[in-house]
């Protein structure tokens, strides 16, 4: 190991190998790969000597590796810990906090893939597709183009629930379809929705006036089973219900009850909890409900962005310096103490 290096340990494998490239560039980190197959006695040590600890994607790590209180209490010298995506709902950002761990994701890499697939998923379900596909390979006959007529996206509204960084990017594809654009934000300005492209609503109204609601906020205890029945029965009966964001943030058997009676148009559905869901899954029996296994961001595009967003972020922060997407600032002072008793170097303010 270098002298004084930062250690930093991950398992299996970064999304693209970009990140080992450029992490191995860097003679101040000693890069670790663990294994789940390996011997927990080794992986624990390897884990109590880290200081940087890159996580795998929710689904896919395997306890007792997940970030939440007693890893953090066990691995004394971890200074940060590093999301895939956007997303951090795995870790428990108060513990960490309270340690003087900092928590990091890499929002905004994905945006632009998860995006477009909200943006395909609207179209699927507009014009039908899915259902088309299916009923051609299905038979012959008892049909005629007329019973999948479509609609435009032209005109219609759009409701976004979370303007961020992939909100805002929806957004803005809606408006190339001469969409009209509604979202509810409450942690953003009246200046950032008109940069944005949107119209500022309340989450009510964003259900009650959109042909297409889009979830694209975060998972936290505010958001968490936000979406149930009292805003699924402010929905058009024409309007479509999509989500890319968490699979917790909305009722799923409430979904499939207003589905079943035929209260909203369709659904398009990235998400579930668990994951993948059960075959026998009441939502994977409607035909018009479009579902994807939580791969809206798996592009070469986003898994490339990610894994450079992530290199750049460690890089940044063994050099003591303040990273740029941190979720936890309150972490800040504590963490700067760790570091320079650690390393003896001190950390600017």
């Amino acid at each position: 190991m270098t002298q004084g290096a930062k250690t930093l340990v991950y398992f299996e494998n970064w999304m693209d190998p970009v990140a080992e490239r450029m992490l191995k560039g860097d003679k101040g980190i000693s890069l670790k790969r663990l294994r789940f197959a390996d011997a927990p006695e080794n992986n624990w040590r390897a884990m109590e000597a880290a200081h940087g600890y890159q996580l795998l994607a929710g689904y896919e790590i395997r306890e007792p590796y997940v970030p939440k209180r007693p890893l953090i209490a066990r691995c004394r010298n971890l200074l940060a810990v590093s999301t895939t995506g956007a997303g951090y709902d795995i870790v428990d950002v108060d513990a960490c906090t309270k340690a003087g761990v900092l928590v990091v994701n890499q929002s905004g890499a994905n945006s632009e893939s998860v995006a477009q697939h909200v943006l395909g998923m609207m179209l699927a379900l507009s014009k039908q597709i899915v259902q088309a596909d299916k009923r051609m390979r299905r038979d012959a006959g008892g049909w005629t183009r007329w019973d999948y007529k479509g609609k435009e996206l032209t005109g219609r509204t759009l409701g976004i629930v979370g303007l961020g960084n992939v909100g805002r990017r929806v957004a803005a594809l809606g408006a190339v379809f001469g969409m009209r654009v509604v979202a509810c934000d409450p942690y953003i300005t009246d200046a950032d929705f008109r940069e944005r492209g949107a119209e500022r609503v309340s989450l009510e109204d964003v259900f009650r006036d959109a042909d297409f609601v889009s979830i694209n906020c975060p998972l936290s205890d505010e958001t968490r089973g936000m979406v149930g029945t009292r805003l699924y029965a402010l929905m058009k009966p024409t309007a479509y219900f999509i989500t890319t964001a968490r699979g917790d943030i909305h009722d799923e058997m409430a979904l499939a009850k207003v589905l079943a009676e035929g209260r909203i148009a369709g659904a398009g559905l990235d998400v579930f909890d668990p994951e993948p869901p059960p075959l026998d899954h009441p939502l994977l029996k409607f035909d018009n409900v479009v579902v994807s296994p939580h791969n809206a961001g798996v592009t070469d595009d986003c898994t490339y962005n990610m894994a450079v967003y992530a290199a750049d972020q460690w890089m940044t922060i063994f050099k003591g310096l303040r990273p740029p997407r941190l979720i936890n600032p309150e972490a800040w002072p504590r963490y700067r103490e760790r570091f320079q008793r650690i390393f003896g170097v001190p950390v600017d303010a």
